[in-house]
């Protein structure tokens, strides 16, 4: 089956121009049923000085089916955009929405929003074809989930869906596969890629009733007309703005290249840094170790040394030669001794001013390494 290409503006209009395929494109996208859909009075297209460039924007206001089986109104609002474009104009229609009042119960109230994104560009880093960004009501006190919901906090916050045309991919057999497969950016019936064959099998109402269409749209004539229009004037863009953009783009990949390379270089130098203070750590162990090994042998030599005292007022009492023999033996044992304690504390010594050194040389590299973070974001400094 040969059918239009979704992507293009018009195609896309004709489809959320019929109310059932609407209901059905919201309804899957949303995973919760469309009791009612209402078009609001004016699509809204963005364009620039020479009206050329588009953002194509459907407002609706829905009657959704909750799971308690109650119905809760929204206003949903549809952007599309073929191609990258400004995020602060996505900014600014949404600022325009939360303006948008109903009239309930006789007045005009706010209504809570929701916002549906078709993007023809990927989101860097973003690979699923299609995205929910969901708001969580979390009670930082007790740090749990809430799960009761405010109408003053719905109204000020919104959940997102995000479709990227260009991922779109059917590997999984359910009804949003394939109503994103009709999205999807392969299998042209033409160089243009303004019709494509659709080669899954049509088992949904709602497939159908949109195949139908984009076959529709997809052979006939003047409907083709307008879809190469639309598409020559992306391809007038492209020629006055693609070469800029992929140059800055190409700039500000080097610099995050840049700043990646000096992030690494910085954690190398905070890894040296934290082995040599670990080495210090173990180095001051040693000499604590070191400390309590050379009062134990004080108070050896101080136990001694009164032994040597009992010793010498038992000489009186005692022969004298073999009395005067034991004292010469301990006196050799204490030289030898007082000589260890010596060569202790020398050592002790060296390993002092070897740690000196190293505070020394951690020390400049904090400085070197704070000097570099001051260069790396000058605000900070």
């Amino acid at each position: 089956m040969i059918i239009a290409n979704p992507i293009f503006d018009v195609v896309f209009k004709r489809l959320m121009q019929d109310e059932k395929v609407a209901k059905f494109f919201i309804s899957t996208l949303l995973g919760q049923p469309v009791v009612s859909l209402s078009l609001l009075p004016q699509e809204r297209v963005l364009s620039d000085t020479d009206k050329t460039l588009r953002l194509y924007r459907l407002d609706f206001v829905a009657n959704i089916r909750l799971e308690d089986g109650s119905l809760k109104k929204v206003l949903i609002e549809v952007q599309k955009s073929l191609e990258s474009i400004d995020i602060m104009r996505f900014r600014n229609y949404l600022a325009d929405q939360y303006k948008t009042l109903d009239l309930m119960m006789g007045k005009p109230k706010p209504l809570p929003i929701t916002t549906i994104y078709l993007l023809g560009d990927n989101v860097p880093g973003i690979e699923t074809p299609c995205l929910r960004v969901e708001r969580v009501y979390t009670d930082m006190v007790n740090n749990k989930i809430v799960e009761t919901r405010s109408d003053f906090i719905e109204k000020l916050t919104h959940d997102s869906y995000v479709v990227q045309m260009g991922r779109t991919n059917p590997k999984v057999n359910t009804v949003l596969s394939r109503l994103l497969s009709i999205f999807e950016q392969d299998n042209f019936a033409d160089d243009k890629g303004v019709t494509k064959y659709y080669v899954e099998s049509v088992e949904d109402e709602g497939i159908k009733r949109i195949t139908d269409i984009l076959q529709f749209v997809g052979t006939n004539p003047e409907e083709r007309q307008r879809i190469e229009g639309e598409q020559e004037v992306w391809r007038t863009y492209y020629a006055h703005f693609g070469e800029k953009e992929d140059e800055l783009a190409q700039k500000v990949q080097a610099h995050l290249d840049v700043i990646v390379k000096q992030n690494q270089t910085i954690e190398q130098q905070n890894k040296v840094v934290e082995e040599q203070s670990r080495a210090i750590e173990e180095q001051q162990k040693v000499m604590e170790d070191q400390q309590k090994a050379m009062e134990d042998q004080q108070k050896a030599m101080e136990d001694q040394q009164k032994a040597m005292e009992d010793q010498q007022k038992a000489m009186e009492e005692k022969a004298m030669e073999d009395q005067q023999k034991a004292i010469e033996d301990q006196q050799k044992a204490i030289e030898r001794q007082q000589k260890d304690m010596d060569e202790l504390r020398q050592m002790m010594r060296e390993q002092m001013r070897m740690m000196e050194e190293q505070r020394r040389t951690a020390a400049e590299k904090d400085q070197q390494i704070e000097a570099l973070r001051r260069r790396l974001d000058p605000d900070k400094g």
